[in-house]
Parts: structure tokens; C-alpha cells; sequence
């Protein structure tokens, strides 16, 4: 069996990932009593990701973390992964697709979201493409055939399914699409090379796909659900509970630097991104950054709301992946470590080094 052959095997589209299957025993060593450590923590492990700049590593550079530093321990492979790596400690934070958050806090890991990172608009969205000549047209037409997409259970399979609902395909027709994990660098070449039907492309992969032409979208995600949040950072609770003033600046720092990228030329904010990435010294490639435009979170400082939770929780529980009244939106996050002020809206100077937001009322679990 060829490489790519292996790759297009499918999977079983109700798994949504073994390192998610993990018993509450294992997450549970991050629980624990006490309060707030008399010497918080102010260093704070995290996966990156090649050749991209998160928005705590922006906040780092920009001074809006103030004594709060961040210490790199390697790359994630995922969302789901990340936040895995939250739950048992290995890293301090952790993003992922709220619909992984969701499923991990069903199997009571010890995990509460924060802080939105990511999200949809006009400028930053993923598309489900085709080839030009392709008869497929319509929903009914994916009926039998390969969806190509980073990672199952996720951003791109819960918009799939979405889309098929929203089309009026039967539970039973649904299942006849069949979703496949396909590397994003792969997904261009499987598509044109017809190996899958449908190919899953955002950012610099979808602009560089569309600029060679031959392809056009089915749907993206933007038409589907429009403007939202579709992700979050979620830290451990212990850690929240030792070090509450560490998390506020964090979470405050990250906050900022959402709302200074959202008012700055994207010129200014991509040129940021390159010094980032070519000061850490990773020999990175920071080409894909020139086609960034944007972090797309929707709420003012990445606050969270019910809503970016309620959506997900309804298509596990369709799906049989959690249970109907299992876990409530509201008690996934809180908003207590976000002491955004629009006074941070002002500008700042590459170089300064702004002192602390001052907080709002705006908090709540």
C-alpha cells in the first residue's frame, strides 16, 4: 500500500482521538487543595507551532506579560493533543477547538477555558474545495465520497456535519460521507490528484491552492456559521487556584495582545510575526506568515461566552459523543482572569513595555 494510500484509509469517524480517550484517573493529577502559593509561578511551558506565532508568544514580545515568561518544550502535533498536555501537566496552557474542550471536560479533566485565541471572519476562514470540473455541487452530491482534513472530531468535521445537517441529509446519509485525515501540506496534491473528493484548505494553503487555479469552494465555514470563536486556551485548575495572579497576567497579556493585533495594520502585525519567529531561531520557514490577516476572535479581548461553547456541546451529544445534559457551557470557563480595559486600546510603541490593564466588571464563570 502506497504512503498515500495509507493516508486516505479511513478512520472511524466516531473516535475523536485516542489521547482524548484517556481515563479520569489519569487527568487527575491535576487536581489537588490549596491556595494560592505565597511564590507564584511566573514561568509558563507551552507547545508552538512551526513556522506561526500564538498570541501569548505576541503578548511576550510585545511586554504585555510583564514578569510572566514563556518557555518553549517543543511543538504540538494538534488542539486536542495541546490541551491533553494541559490537562496532565506537562505544559502550563493549552488551545484547541472548543468542540475538543468540551469532550475532555466530559471525562472531568481538571481543565477550564480562559481566554478565546482563534476564530472565523471574512479574512481567516477554511474552505471545503473541489476541483473545478467536479459534478459535485451540493450537499447530496458528498454522499459516498472523501473529505480530506487535518484531524477527525474537530473544527473541520464538526463543520462538515453542519453543513450536512443543515442540507437535510438523513443521520444514515451522513454517515456514507466519509471524513479523512489528511496532512493540510497533502490535502492540495490528494485533491488534484483526485485521491479525495473534497479538501479542506485554509490560510497560505487555500490562498496558494485558489492562485493556482482549478479549484473552487464548496462551502467555508465563514458562510456556514459567519463571524465566531472557535477556539480557546484552557489551563489546569490547580494551576489557576496556586497562581491567580500569574493567570490574570496571562490571560490580561493575551487579551492585549488580541486587541493590538485586531487595530494594527496587518502589515505592521505580519512584520511583527517574522522578527518572532526569525528571533527564536528555529530555521523557519516565515514565508506563510506574509498571508496571515487575521486572529479572528470575535469577542472583545477574547472573552467567552456560552455561545462558543452550546453549539458544540449540541453536536457531541447528537453525535453520541457525550451525553445530553452532560456538561454545561457555563461551567467550562471563566472570564475572572481577563482584566482587559479598553484603555489598552491605545497605542503603543514597538518598544514599550505598557504597565497593567486595569480590570472591568466583566468576569463570571
Amino acid at each position: 500500500m502506497s504512503s498515500m494510500s495509507k493516508l486516505t484509509t479511513p478512520s472511524n469517524r466516531r473516535q475523536f482521538l485516542t489521547l482524548l480517550g484517556l481515563s479520569a484517573v489519569a487527568v487527575s493529577c491535576g487536581t489537588g487543595g490549596g491556595g494560592p502559593a505565597k511564590d507564584q509561578a511566573k514561568t509558563l511551558r507551552y507547545q508552538g507551532w512551526a513556522g506561526s506565532v500564538i498570541l501569548p508568544e505576541l503578548a511576550e514580545d510585545l511586554g504585555f506579560l510583564e514578569d510572566v515568561k514563556l518557555k518553549w518544550v517543543g511543538n504540538t502535533i494538534s488542539g486536542p493533543q495541546d490541551i491533553q498536555s494541559a490537562a496532565t501537566g506537562q505544559v502550563d496552557f493549552g488551545g484547541a477547538f472548543n468542540g475538543a474542550v468540551v469532550k475532555l471536560a466530559a471525562r472531568k479533566a481538571p481543565i477550564t477555558a480562559v481566554i478565546s485565541y482563534y476564530g472565523v471572519d471574512k479574512a481567516a476562514y477554511n474552505g471545503f474545495y473541489v476541483l473545478k470540473d467536479s459534478p459535485i455541487h451540493s450537499a447530496r452530491d458528498l454522499i459516498g465520497k472523501k473529505v480530506g482534513m487535518n484531524t477527525l472530531g474537530a473544527h473541520s468535521e464538526a463543520m462538515l456535519d453542519i453543513y450536512l445537517q443543515r442540507h437535510g441529509l438523513s443521520p444514515a446519509d451522513i454517515k456514507k460521507v466519509e471524513p479523512l485525515v489528511v496532512p493540510p501540506v497533502n490535502t492540495e496534491q490528494s485533491l488534484r490528484q483526485k485521491q479525495i473528493q473534497v479538501g479542506v484548505l485554509g490560510d497560505i494553503l487555500r490562498d496558494k491552492a485558489l492562485e493556482t487555479g482549478g479549484v473552487r469552494p464548496l462551502f467555508t465555514d465563514h458562510q456556514l456559521l459567519g463571524d465566531f470563536s472557535a477556539g480557546t486556551y484552557v489551563v489546569n485548575d490547580r494551576f489557576l487556584k496556586e497562581n491567580p495572579d500569574t493567570a490574570r497576567t496571562f490571560v490580561t497579556g493575551v487579551a492585549r495582545a488580541i486587541e493590538w493585533a485586531r487595530a494594527r495594520p496587518r502589515e505592521e502585525v505580519v512584520a511583527r510575526q517574522i522578527e518572532i519567529v526569525k528571533k527564536r531561531g528555529r530555521n523557519e520557514d516565515t514565508g506563510p506568515l506574509k498571508y496571515w490577516k487575521s486572529f479572528a476572535v470575535a469577542e472583545t479581548a477574547g472573552r467567552i461566552t456560552d455561545k462558543e461553547f452550546q453549539l458544540w456541546i449540541d453536536w457531541l451529544a447528537e453525535r453520541g459523543d457525550i451525553e445530553k445534559g452532560q456538561v454545561k457551557a457555563s461551567d467550562l470557563y471563566t472570564n475572572e482572569f481577563n482584566a482587559y480595559s479598553r484603555k489598552d486600546t491605545r497605542k503603543n510603541t514597538p518598544k514599550d513595555r505598557p504597565s497593567a490593564a486595569e480590570p472591568t466588571s466583566e468576569s463570571g464563570s
